[in-house]
Formats: structure tokens, C-alpha cells, sequence
């Protein structure tokens, strides 16, 4: 799952860059304009620095996808050494997800079990370098979304701009339903649903936060993702009896437990290796990018590993009787030291109310661009364009902003309660989202930039099993939640 702090690399949604021709023979004396017929804008140099920031002027970007996108002058010299890129990489990588890693395997069994989280490891490393590749071999690349746009035209900013918010929500259903669900563990006194809906009071202030507040949760959440391992870990081998012991396995099984929970395992155990979004930013921030293919080799080996550590603990301490976030497991079964789990439990309450405000930042910056709602001044526009501009919305830009961040809150609390499992709402992130962004997308846009649309019998080996295994398992996933 993406780390919520580098989210906003995913979708840089006010920053201007426009198609253009800039020499002083196109330009001679014109306005800013598109010709309809060459589908060339020509904007002259003088124009665009005196029209630099209203987003009007992607209507222009339209007519003409082909023409190198015109950005800030890229910092050649990145920042980040091999070992922060890789930490960064682990950070992304390993997130709320991993609680459910031990239902995946107690959904798929041990043979199936190992076969898709080490497929989906290797899988996902592969798009990884692809979209790294990518994003280094053009300077006038920037995000994820400029790689869609160049392998699939403008047009496709519009999907993936559709897909990221789908994205971002889904997780934000996800931090409520695992901030409830760990406080009912902790105060049974009330149900889930009453916290969620008490929740919305706490949750309301946070998407008002600026981000430099917000991005100290980040440091939590990695404290707490470190913290749920090494619990898991102390408490199997602390206790000698079943049920929750390394020591005394709960009864486990080889094969799969139903079709339809083979297809919630597609997604729990895809849901861990999402963050494609953010790649172009680790790439372009290296030192030496030419070592990003053996730092990502080492990230997803460090959280293929760590998954299967969990999940295979997990399962041998509760069988097929674990529970959807492994962390509920811990507080419940006598036996253990309850100081440790409740500490790592109050974490899980607290890390997912900070974060909520981090996830809905990026979310409402998308939709802003999708809205249009962040609009300027217009006269430097020709008139063609400035005509297309919506009208003036009867609501103001303020109170737009506050009904969209309350409401983005209020929604999410009344889908989580709607759909109250983890499991289902953890399975449509990894089935939906994750594998169209991070393994059929990727994979797409390189068959369609790099080979001509030439297609590889990998690549369509993979495409397939991808697109077969997010139907099943988005399909699963609803079933699951709307039997809940």
C-alpha cells in the first residue's frame, strides 16, 4: 500500500506544464493559441512566463499529446542515497496491509499461499523497473500520470486520475474500519459503528491539518508496522499452549478454503505491494538512479519477506480461525503480555486518525483538478478558450472546500459501516486498484512506449493472469461486503 506521506508525488495537480514551441520563428508575434489543424500549441516564451500557474492552459496541453511536456528544469543531481532510497521503498511498501497477510494464507493455504505472494513480489518488482525506466529515460516526465498520458494520450489522465481517488478512499475506508475495529478490542464497550460515528468528530479537524503537521504520522506508522511484527513474533514464541503459540500450531491446511476466498486472497495479498505512484519520485530523487533496479530487487525482497514472516506466523499461532487484522488476535487471546499488545493496539487506534487527513489531502487535490474549482485569471487566455470556462459556482471557493473535505469524512465513515469487514475492503484495494496501477498499467504503457505495442509472450502471460485474478478478485470482494 502507498505510504500516505509521498501520496501527493502521485498526482502533481498544480503544476503547469504545457505543450509548446518556443522558438522565436513559431512564435513571432502570436498569441497564445492552438492550431486546430497541426494541433501544435504555440505559446511564446514571454506569454507563458507572465501566464505561469493558471490551469486553463492545459486546455491547450489537449490538442497535442505527442509534443515533449514543458516542466521546471529537473534536478539532475538527486538526493537520496541507495540506502534512503531503499528505506523509503521498504516504507511504502509495508503498511496496514500486512495485518491481514495471515487470513490470505488461511483464505489460500500453504501451497497457493506461496505461490502468489511470491509471484505477486516478483511481479510487482518487475512493474516497479518499468515505471523507473520509464520516468528516467524522458526529463519531461515527472509523475505516474505523464507516463499514462505519453503511452496512452491525454485522455488516460482522466482513468487515472479516476483510479488514484478510488485508491485513496479505499484506504481511507480501511483507517477507519482498523482505528474501530482496534478500539472496540481495547473498550468493548460500544460497538464498531459507535466509534465509527464518533469517530467523524475527530476525523473532521484532521483534513484541515497542514501537511507539515500531517507528515509526522508517517514516522508512527512505520514505529507501529515494526511494533506489530515483533509483538507477533514475541508472543508465538512466548506461549507454549495453542490457540496463538508457535510452539502448539493451530490446525492449518495445504489447499485453498473456497473459491470466493481465493479471490479475497488475490487481493489481501496484492494490497501489500501497491506505491507504483510514488515510484517516479524515489527514481528521480537517487544519487545513482542506474542502481534503482537493485535497490528495488532488495526492497521487494525485504517485504516479500517480512509478509510471508507475518503471515506465516499468524496463521500457525489461529489457523483458519485468525481473525481479518492479526492485531485483534493479539489482545484477545489469553496468555499474553497484555502491556505489550494493548501499547501496539492504542497505536493502531491513534496512527490511523492521524493519517486520515494525510490520505484526503491528495484525494481533494484531485478532485480539485477534476472540478476545476481552483480557478484564476483568464485574460492572458484567447478567447476560445476563456469561453469554455465553467460559470461562477453559487457556492464560494471557501465553503467548496470545507463541504468537499467534511464530506469525503462522512462518506468514508458510512462505507466503512456499509461494508464493515476489513478483509472485503482491504481485497478491493488489491484486486481493483492495485493491479490495474502497479501490474496491468505499467506493463501497458511499456508495450505501447518502449516495443511498438510488440507484445511479449511474458507480458501477455501476465497481463492475463493480472486482469483474470482483479475480476475474481473485485468480485469476490463485493460479495464478501454485501453479505456482511
Amino acid at each position: 500500500m502507498p505510504h500516505p506521506s509521498l501520496l501527493l508525488a502521485f498526482f502533481p495537480a498544480r503544476e503547469l506544464r504545457v505543450p509548446v514551441k518556443t522558438d522565436a520563428e513559431a512564435c513571432d508575434g502570436a498569441e497564445p493559441a492552438c492550431d486546430d489543424e497541426s494541433g501544435v500549441c504555440c505559446v511564446c516564451q514571454s506569454a507563458l512566463d507572465d501566464a505561469l500557474a493558471p490551469k486553463e492552459a492545459l486546455l491547450c496541453a489537449l490538442h497535442n499529446e505527442r509534443t515533449p511536456l514543458l516542466s521546471k528544469k529537473l534536478n539532475d543531481n538527486g538526493k537520496s542515497t541507495f540506502g534512503q532510497t531503499l528505506f523509503n521503498s521498504i516504507a511504502i511498501l509495508l503498511g496496514i496491509g500486512m495485518l491481514s497477510e495471515p487470513l490470505a494464507f488461511a483464505y489460500a493455504g500453504w501451497g497457493m499461499g506461496f505461490v502468489l505472494i511470491i509471484f505477486y513480489g516478483y511481479v510487482s518488482c518487475y512493474t516497479a523497473k518499468i515505471v523507473a525506466r520509464i520516468i528516467l529515460s524522458d526529463p519531461s516526465l515527472r509523475s505516474y500520470a505523464d507516463i499514462g498520458c505519453k503511452a496512452f494520450g491525454p485522455r488516460s489522465t482522466l482513468v487515472v486520475s479516476v483510479l488514484f481517488c478510488l485508491e485513496l478512499f479505499a484506504v481511507s475506508v480501511i483507517l477507519v474500519t482498523l482505528s474501530a475495529d482496534s478500539l472496540h478490542v481495547l473498550v468493548p464497550q460500544y460497538s464498531s459503528d459507535v466509534y465509527k460515528l464518533l469517530g467523524i468528530f475527530l476525523l473532521i479537524p484532521t483534513v484541515f491539518l497542514p501537511l507539515s503537521l500531517l507528515s509526522i504520522t508517517s514516522v508512527l506508522g512505520i514505529i507501529s508496522t515494526i511494533l506489530v511484527v515483533v509483538v507477533v513474533l514475541i508472543d508465538g514464541v512466548s506461549k507454549t499452549e495453542s490457540p496463538g503459540s508457535l510452539w502448539s500450531p493451530a490446525e492449518t491446511s495445504f489447499g485453498i478454503d473456497s473459491w470466493n476466498h481465493l479471490g479475497i486472497a488475490f487481493g489481501l495479498f496484492m494490497a501489500g505491494f501497491g506505491g507504483h505512484p510514488v515510484i517516479p519520485s524515489l527514481a528521480k530523487d537517487m544519487v545513482d538512479p542506474s542502481r534503482f533496479n537493485e535497490m528495488i530487487n532488495w526492497a521487494f525482497a525485504v517485504a516479500t519477506f517480512i509478509y510471508a514472516l507475518i503471515a506465516c506466523a499468524g496463521y500457525l499461532m489461529f489457523g483458519s480461525a485468525v481473525s481479518a487484522e492479526i492485531s485483534v488476535d493479539l489482545l484477545s487471546t489469553p496468555g499474553y503480555n497484555k502491556m505489550i499488545n494493548q501499547t501496539v493496539l492504542w497505536m493502531l487506534v491513534l496512527v490511523p486518525l492521524s493519517k486520515f487527513g494525510l490520505i484526503t489531502q491528495p484525494l481533494s487535490a484531485v478532485l480539485d483538478t477534476l472540478l476545476e474549482r481552483d480557478q484564476g485569471p483568464q485574460d492572458h487566455l484567447p478567447k476560445t478558450v476563456s469561453n469554455t470556462r465553467p460559470k461562477t459556482p453559487v457556492l464560494s471557493p471557501r465553503a467548496l472546500f470545507v463541504l468537499q473535505r467534511v464530506g469525503i469524512t462522512v462518506l468514508s465513515v458510512a462505507v466503512s459501516i456499509l461494508v464493515p469487514q476489513f478483509s472485503a475492503a482491504m481485497a478491493f484495494l488489491g484486486s481493483f486498484t492495485v493491479f490495474l496501477l502497479c501490474v496491468i498499467g505499467p506493463i501497458v504503457a511499456k508495450v505501447a512506449i518502449e516495443d511498438g505495442w510488440r507484445w511479449g509472450v511474458f507480458d501477455v502471460v501476465v497481463v492475463l493472469l493480472a486482469a483474470g485474478m482483479a475480476v475474481w478478485g473485485t468480485g469476490s470482494a463485493c460479495l464478501e461486503g454485501s453479505a456482511a
